[in-house]
């Protein structure tokens, strides 16, 4: 399925108007605030974030699944599925892959596919929590941790495999998250798991090209419940730094226990230069993998300030990876993702409005209220003509969403694949 720029044109042609309206008003009060309007719909339009090719599909839970018509069921149909995004948001330029979910058969092809639809391959992603077909070594009871050494070779040489494949598409990073842990008291002893998994990414960390990096996850608990191995910002940050300069922590929004800081902690990695990746989500309870921006958008929002001043103030970190890792138990999978882009990139827009040198002031100067002042006018502008401004010069879709159903996208995806195709991913 491909979507040309006249279908997309035609389809934001009603709203023109309105929007018209709507942006000159926003950028007249910007530019009375002395916000550099052009330049910021510049970083809007350069901003792009990768979709997890897990993510295409129907989600579920360990309860069950309900399929979504017209999934996915093979790579080359992902990466269309990706081209449909990116054609409409214009923000989501890479695809972050899952092996051995998505290895492809024909590595030439594949590339000059994405290359037409202008994606990029970003993070390739390793996957040790399951036992896959024909392994002669079970996972049940860790891997990269495990006490067995077979088992640990075995999930050391699968990352490797992984860095091959990775290497071959273009892309310069690899992301690790294991389930490894206990479920019961006295199941592990902790310092040899940990032990066995700074050994395991070391040698996964000596076999990677020069100029990739090593993406190390964190997750406080399932689908182990009393402990993982990897369990919090600080493990993740003491294992990068064991494995040295080419390895950081990656922070997904819903790994973390509830009401825990994670901006403090951005900011924390980023000072310290070890901010790899961010995995975008959204949580009520713990890891619910819902929709960015639909739950705590203001948090959301909280950690784009940090993460603009780390950009602006920390040339020790490197650019960062940016990557969705969502579920959609009962939403269309394509419109989730639509959805989560635009929150993104709300939260990226409301974070540039600040002034960080009149909020470095007002810190110094221990005034609070200007500080909570200088966050919540960020926040609560609507910031909305902006993204559609960046979008329309882009040539995406004034508004992606409408743009979708108006093209009837989902109906032409089933009269191409069927009601009955199932993505490959959990």
């Amino acid at each position: 399925m491909r979507i040309s720029k006249d279908h997309i044109h035609d389809s934001s042609m009603n709203e023109l108007s309105v929007h018209k309206e709507n942006f000159d008003f926003l950028s007249n009060n910007l530019s009375k605030k002395n916000v550099d309007v052009k330049a910021l719909i510049k970083k809007l339009s350069d901003f792009q974030v990768a979709i997890p090719s897990w993510a295409l599909g129907a989600g579920g839970t360990r309860f069950g699944r309900f399929s979504f018509y017209g999934e996915p069921s093979s790579l080359e149909q992902k990466l269309e599925d990706v081209g449909v995004l990116h054609a409409l948001t214009q923000t989501a330029g890479a695809v972050s892959l899952h092996i051995p979910w998505d290895v492809p058969s024909d590595y030439k092809a594949i590339k000059n596919m994405a290359d037409e639809l202008d994606i990029k391959f970003d993070a390739v992603n390793s996957n040790t929590f399951q036992d896959q077909k024909n392994a002669k070594e079970s996972y049940k009871y860790g891997s990269l941790s495990n006490t067995s050494v077979a088992v640990r070779e075995q999930a050391v040489a699968h990352n490797l495999d992984v860095i091959k494949i990775g290497n071959q598409l273009g892309s310069k990073s690899l992301t690790v998250w294991l389930a490894d842990g206990s479920s019961f008291p006295g199941q592990n002893n902790f310092q040899t798991a940990l032990s066995n998994t700074e050994d395991s990414l070391k040698k996964i960390y000596k076999q990677l090209p020069d100029d990739w990096k090593l993406l190390i996850e964190y997750k406080p608990y399932e689908p182990n419940f009393y402990s993982t191995v990897i369990q919090d910002w600080g493990t993740s940050f003491m294992l990068a730094n064991a494995c040295g300069e080419k390895a950081y922590s990656l922070v997904d929004l819903g790994h973390h226990l509830p009401n825990s800081n994670i901006e403090q902690i951005v900011s924390v990695l980023m000072l310290k230069g070890k901010l790899g990746g961010f995995h975008f989500n959204d949580s009520k309870y713990g890891d619910d993998d819902l929709t960015v921006g639909s739950i705590k958008p203001y948090a959301l929002f909280l950690i784009f300030n940090e993460l603009v001043y780390g950009i602006q103030n920390n040339p020790q970190n490197p650019d960062l990876a940016w990557m969705i890792d969502a579920s959609h138990n009962i939403k269309d999978p394509l419109e989730d993702l639509i959805q989560s882009l635009e929150a993104i990139q709300e939260a990226y827009a409301k974070a540039l409005l600040i002034d960080q040198y009149e909020l470095r002031n007002a810190q110094l100067n221990n005034d609070v209220v200007k500080c909570q002042e200088l966050l919540q006018d960020a926040f609560r502008t609507d910031v909305r003509p902006l993204l559609e401004s960046a979008r329309l010069q882009s040539g995406g879709a004034l508004s992606p969403i409408k743009s979708y159903r108006s093209l009837d996208i989902r109906n032409e995806l089933i009269k191409e694949r069927g009601k009955h195709n199932i993505a490959s991913g959990l």
